[in-house]
């Protein structure tokens, strides 16, 4: 694994964390954002794929969970500070340059909408190298364009282990595409967002 730590200045920049995961996501999702405090002082942005007629709980389950504010993402809404947000079944979710949320019903990418693509893409638009990319466990090849922008625009980007994901297609195809900032297992990203939190706290 690529484990070479970042430089303290690079995750000082990062304003706001993009999360993105398909099959076997949400058992990932839970590892890494169980620990996360309520006060947690950055917004974590995620798409998980979930069917167009299938109503989306997964803000109801992470908040059993979680202490971070957990919640859908609602179309014009401000990005705010200590939130967990989730893009709703059926839509896609985009990232505006004012740190607003929009939603989509344009056609599906990569057989995908929410696509992890297009929102990563989106925030990387608008917050540049203040982004963290996170891609997880997935079967298809949604998010390796995403966590290439990602990289482009001067963000960090972490891809789970392809050998300890559910599925590991999805983190293949973005180390293929482009070497991300690390390669890390479950623990070591939950233990970077809580690093990342304990650096942006409010004194």
């Amino acid at each position: 694994m690529m484990n070479q730590p970042l430089a303290d200045a690079r995750l000082q920049a990062i304003q706001a964390i993009v999360v993105g995961a398909s099959a076997g996501g949400i058992e990932a999702m839970m590892q890494i954002f169980s620990p996360l405090p309520l006060n947690y002082p950055l917004p974590i942005i995620s798409v998980i794929h979930m069917p167009d007629n299938h109503d989306s709980h997964l803000a109801e389950v992470f908040q059993q969970w979680t202490r971070i504010k957990v919640q859908d993402a609602e179309d014009k809404a401000a990005i705010q500070q200590g939130r967990l947000y989730f893009a709703p079944a059926g839509y896609h979710l985009l990232v505006e340059q004012d740190a607003t949320f929009s939603l989509s019903c344009e056609m599906p990418v990569n057989y995908s909408r929410p696509s992890i693509d297009l929102m990563m893409q989106t925030a990387a638009q608008a917050y540049g190298s203040g982004l963290l990319g996170i891609l997880l466990t997935g079967a298809n090849l949604d998010g390796a364009l995403g966590m290439q922008s990602i990289k482009q625009h001067g963000g960090v980007t972490i891809v789970q282990a392809p050998l300890e994901a559910k599925s590991g297609t999805m983190p293949k195809e973005a180390i293929k595409l482009q070497t991300p900032d690390l390669i890390q297992g479950l623990t070591e990203i939950k233990n970077m967002l809580l690093r990342l939190g304990d650096m942006h706290a409010v004194q």
